[in-house]
């Protein structure tokens, strides 16, 4: 988390992503890897891209980023300082403790996404959970009723979503018809190709990201590149549901 915390700083006095990765000592796909994940783990966007920069734009920490980069500080200090009294003191605690939980989740899935729970189609054997994960922004799961029971699901619940970049298909042009219960669609933000396949990252919008891993040759055919509009979709089974 601290080192989270540090990019994030970090991008606050250099005004870049890129300047911002240099200066922690990491590599610039581990650094959009950091913030993907803390704006999707995040109830507003942290991040906002700026115009101007050596590369035409650059990053700047949003309202509430900073905010949360101050409370973190405060909170930092008063732990050191051993300072009674520090859940009235400090007006960003709830933001920071929360999001610290949930960032220190570790799992093997690309996307995880924090939502609320906003309806529930529950039958005999299986139930569909509906998640929202931003304004007008929602993902679909399919869980076990007897698993929606044991997690104590219902509307309200504060959730997890978790799906693996491999479950999710990427498409481009009009008139796509697919069965899988979750459509999202947004412009490549960034393609980091490899030996065999490519991590393609999609911004959805509101602070959101989501990422696909598919083959080399698949984004050849596709004609994938930077800012290009997709549409991403992944079937309601693939998507992982966890309590933070």
């Amino acid at each position: 988390m601290l080192d989270q915390i540090g990019l994030l700083q970090a991008i606050a006095e250099t005004g870049s992503i890129t300047a911002a990765a240099k200066a922690a000592g990491i590599s610039y796909k581990t650094a959009w890897d950091k913030l993907q994940r803390l704006s999707n783990l995040s109830r507003e966007p942290v991040v906002a891209r700026v115009a101007g920069g050596t590369k035409g734009g650059g990053s700047q920490l949003t309202e509430y980023g900073l905010r949360m980069l101050n409370g973190f500080k405060q909170l930092h200090e008063e732990h050191n300082l051993f300072l009674k009294g520090l859940n009235q003191r400090l007006h960003s605690l709830d933001d920071i403790s929360n999001f610290m939980k949930n960032t220190l989740l570790q799992t093997s899935a690309g996307n995880q996404f924090l939502g609320t729970v906003s309806k529930l189609e529950t039958g005999a054997i299986n139930t569909e959970v509906i998640v929202d994960v931003a304004e007008n922004q929602h993902i679909v799961a399919m869980v076990t009723e007897q698993s929606r029971q044991d997690m104590g699901l219902v509307v309200g619940t504060p959730i997890i979503a978790l799906i693996k970049a491999s479950s999710v298909t990427v498409a481009v042009g009009d008139e796509l018809h697919v069965s899988a219960r979750n459509f999202l669609s947004g412009s490549i933000s960034r393609l980091e190709q490899g030996a065999v396949n490519t991590d393609v990252s999609i911004e959805l919008g509101k602070g959101k990201f989501l990422s696909a891993v598919i083959t080399n040759k698949s984004v050849t055919q596709l004609g994938l590149q930077e800012s290009m509009q997709v549409h991403a979709f992944f079937k309601a089974s693939s998507v992982i549901l966890m309590r933070p």
